[in-house]
């Protein structure tokens, strides 16, 4: 998969889910209750026990039907190390400038953290295809508003306290996509093995991504 075919899938589905599984099987069947939904973009965060196998089996289980990439990524050598087990695309909860410059030099889209305008902008030259504002929970969607104002060139992917009540709001206020942890994928849900609830969860998000853009591009 190409790097612009890897941002159109991302763009497309408007949603990343963060993962946190205990195994490859868990999280195998995660992926396929949230596709089913019409999630079709996971991030599997380094948080994961066993987390480059983790990648490798899903990539291989779901090949391009699923856009798998790996999360809390803080230097080149993991990135690396993701890259060759599967991931397409890495995210960061911070800017590190090796971790984006491995990523553009292998064709990888990069996700890279940043919180205030410059910290955001810093990313973005220095080589980022999306920032991840994070955390998100504290500020909600007006600040994404506020910062796309002077800045609405950056592609913003709001990460944290992001929810099917306000996603419309974040995706209203400026953002490309969502990056959607425990309010999608909770793992008392995993755990209990209550898929069909992960798949409602994913659908009613995607259903709220799409009600906000039909009203931007109506407006």
């Amino acid at each position: 998969m190409t790097k612009l075919e890897q941002m159109q899938r991302i763009e497309t589905c408007g949603i990343v889910a963060i993962i946190r599984a205990n195994s490859a099987s868990e999280l195998i069947e995660t992926a396929a209750a949230i596709h089913a939904g019409g999630v079709n973009v996971i991030e599997v965060t380094m948080t994961t026990p066993n987390a480059l196998q983790v990648i490798s089996d899903v990539s291989s289980a779901y090949g391009d039907a699923v856009l798998v990439g790996a999360g809390s990524v803080l230097d080149a050598e993991t990135a690396r190390a993701v890259m060759l087990a599967g991931a397409e695309f890495i995210v960061s909860p911070v800017t590190k400038i090796d971790v984006i410059e491995i990523c553009n030099r292998y064709g990888k889209v990069v996700i890279p953290g940043a919180f205030t305008p410059t910290e955001i902008l810093t990313a973005w030259e220095t080589g980022a295809d999306y920032v991840k504002v994070f955390p998100s929970s504290g500020v909600g969607a007006a600040y994404i508003k506020d910062v796309k104002a002077p800045l609405p060139q950056i592609p913003l992917v709001p990460t944290g306290g992001i929810n099917a009540e306000n996603a419309a709001e974040f995706i209203t206020a400026g953002a490309t996509a969502l990056g959607v942890g425990s309010a999608l994928v909770n793992n008392q849900l995993i755990e209990n093995r209550e898929f069909a609830q992960l798949t409602e969860r994913a659908e009613k998000l995607v259903k709220e991504v799409k009600r906000a853009r039909s009203g931007i591009n109506s407006a």
